[in-house]
């Protein structure tokens, strides 16, 4: 990861053009602080906050014509002055700067924003206590279950505070999702510098939102950097783990790559599996019957050649809007099968590489990567979330369509955006949804999903799968759709958390037994029952139209590193969470679960467990979550430094 400047050599031109490639916040306040010049941050170019999803932020092309004069006349003067290094930032700096971008927000936010920015590459949210120092001698070692994004973070802050680990992947790679999901069109759907951890922040994506490979690219360099590789125990799959009364430690299951099964105990274990791991496959009768090629979209065949081939697509949700157009280009034939079409939200320069501008500043201007993530942050810290609360007043018989004045407001804006991408009436019948918008996932969109489904090689089936043969997909209707290659896009098993690992806690009790399809944990981290058990992207966890999941990632590290603190500190051997605190904490979430769209509706998605409760979806604020994973309430917890069976 890169967090240095390279000198400015360019002329006045070249970097007022740079300059107009920005966005005027980040822009601003990177350029006040590099060249020291606090005069451009004039209260008439500050956003407004009330327009934070619009993509102008209020500016008019006066003002920013404006910013960008400021700007490049700041830097040109820096550069005639020999390029003078920022110096540090006090608090009350750091407060004038922040406060430009988010105004009155700046007490209760500043000092989640002073982390996320981590400025001048100060790593605010590594562990600022060492297990050699406050427990001399002991040795507790945990077991972390996955190298993708989330176990990454989770070992990184463990080990930087002293803590042996050792991190179980069963691929032969880090990246997790990004290392398993090859398809063609895959990426992310979050800005790629919020998409990134704050202890690495990187002025080298190639894109807005950058594919598959740059991605896994950027996992691999960040296990590099930090020296986790030598901890990692490649093509090692965990089977299960049971907890031991007796010497309260987590004996795991492990098969490594030679087949063989190893049990070795820990001190305490952690899940970073995540929700989006194990693909589902549609419950239709015959799928064993097909005689064709057939394969799910996140373990994608590259072997099978579509090149004028009759295709056959289940599914039109975020993976499927991503690899249709790819499939679509070189199929003969493209059927496309559609159960409830998602809403698009049109993001133009979803494919784009970086213009050369922003790159520029990028590579130029100090800081100016964390600056720019940080107003991706903030723009996004609450995104539609506004739109997704059910207005109480809102007619009981128009909530499948719209829950709110200001969610239907989002239909409308969503559904012109459809009418002028899909101008066959039929087809835009077909691709309209008739659920409130934000009940399901949304799907950026710049305009390749609409072509391909309006090529006329490619047909868009809305009726009923009846059955899959030996030749195709039979619908309701009786008609037989013959193809060559049947593909599955049709998501995650999201709600089976932890599966298909076996985990017993306190007493022997199953955990899949005691959820019984219905998965819940303290804060998504921790169920009562088992002991040193933490769990990352838990039930709950989820975002949907706000932030990065990598935030809540960061957030739920520092809650495991800060339990870990407190067993060592204390000298107990194990903590497990109170069931009161538990069930008063998932009676809340679940609450305010109804209030949203996603739960208010009918309609059927990933976000809801076979159930129908919401078992994935944060309903809060970021804010209330990095509020309540900041601290681990000792009396939230029932701590033990005897067995279980002993008086507590």
């Amino acid at each position: 990861m890169h967090d240095t400047a390279a000198p400015i050599v360019d002329d006045d031109a070249a970097i007022r053009s740079a300059v107009a490639a920005a966005d005027v916040p980040p822009l601003l306040v990177a350029v006040a602080h590099a060249t020291g010049d606090r005069s451009i941050l004039r209260p008439e170019l500050r956003p407004d906050p009330l327009l934070l999803m619009d993509p102008e932020v209020g500016y008019t092309p006066e003002t920013k014509a404006e910013a960008w004069r400021l700007a490049a006349g700041a830097l040109i003067a820096w550069r005639d002055a020999g390029l003078p290094p920022p110096g540090p930032a006090t608090d009350a700096e750091l407060h004038e700067l922040i406060d430009f971008m988010v105004g009155d927000q700046t007490a209760s936010y500043f000092e989640l924003l002073r982390e996320e920015l981590a400025f001048d590459g100060i790593d605010l949210r590594a562990p600022s206590w060492s297990a050699a120092d406050i427990a001399p001698g002991r040795t507790f070692t945990v077991a972390v279950v996955g190298a993708g994004m989330s176990g990454i973070v989770a070992a990184h802050r463990l080990r930087q505070a002293g803590v042996p680990v050792v991190v179980f992947e069963k691929n032969d790679d880090v990246g997790g999702t990004w290392f398993e999901n090859t398809y063609p069109g895959c990426r992310v759907d979050v800005p790629n510098h919020l998409y990134s951890y704050s202890f690495a922040q990187t002025n080298e994506w190639p894109g807005f939102f950058s594919d598959q490979a740059a991605l896994l690219d950027y996992f691999r360099q960040v296990a590099d950097d930090v020296g986790l590789r030598e901890d990692v125990r490649f093509s090692t799959e965990v089977l299960g783990a049971d907890w031991d009364d007796d010497t309260q430690t987590w004996s795991v299951r492990t098969r490594g790559p030679d087949g063989t099964d190893v049990t070795e105990s820990f001190n305490a274990l952690v899940s970073a599996v995540g929700q989006l791991n194990r693909p589902s496959f549609p419950a239709i009768e015959g799928r064993e019957r097909f005689a064709g090629e057939s394969f799910h979209s996140a373990r994608w065949d590259h072997d099978v050649d579509l090149a004028g081939k009759r295709v056959a697509v289940i599914g039109t949700g975020a993976s499927a809007a991503q690899f249709i157009p790819a499939v679509a280009a070189e199929a003969g034939e493209l059927t496309i099968f559609q159960r409830t079409p998602p809403w698009l939200v049109p993001t133009p320069n979803y494919h784009d590489a970086l213009p050369e501008g922003l790159r520029w500043l990028l590579q130029h201007v100090p800081g100016y990567t964390r600056w720019d993530r940080l107003w991706q942050f903030w723009r996004s810290h609450e995104g539609m979330l506004p739109g997704a609360v059910v207005d109480p007043d809102w007619p009981e018989d128009q909530r499948e369509r719209a829950v709110s004045l200001l969610n239907d407001m989002i239909r409308m804006l969503l559904t012109e955006h459809l009418k002028a991408e899909f101008p066959d009436e039929a087809l835009f019948e077909k691709v309209l949804p008739h659920y409130p918008p934000i009940a399901k996932r949304i799907v950026r969109d710049n305009g390749s999903y609409a072509r391909a489904l309006a090529a006329p090689h490619v047909d868009l089936c809305t009726d009923t799968i009846a059955e899959i043969t030996e030749q195709g997909v039979r619908t309701a209707d009786g008609v037989e759709h013959a193809c060559d290659v049947l593909i599955y896009g049709t998501g995650f098993s999201a709600s089976h958390f932890l599966t298909p690992m076996r985990i017993t806690g306190r007493g022997g009790v199953d955990l899949h037994e005691r959820w019984g399809g219905d998965a819940r944990a303290y804060l998504g981290i921790v169920v009562p029952e088992f002991p040193n058990l933490f769990l990352l992207y838990g039930p709950n966890t989820n975002i949907v139209i706000n932030g990065s999941i990598i935030y809540f990632s960061e957030c739920e590290a520092h809650f495991i590193a800060e339990s870990v603190r407190l067993l060592l500190a204390g000298g107990h051997a194990a903590m497990a969470c109170r069931p009161e605190v538990h069930d008063a904490y998932n009676e809340r979430v679940d609450a305010a679960n109804r209030t949203m769209a996603w739960g208010a509706s009918s309609v059927s998605s990933w976000y809801k467990n076979e159930k129908g409760r919401v078992a994935q979806n944060w309903p809060f604020s970021l804010l209330e979550y990095w509020q309540q994973t900041r601290t681990v309430h000792e009396g939230e917890f029932r701590l033990s430094e005897r067995p279980w069976g002993g008086s507590q």
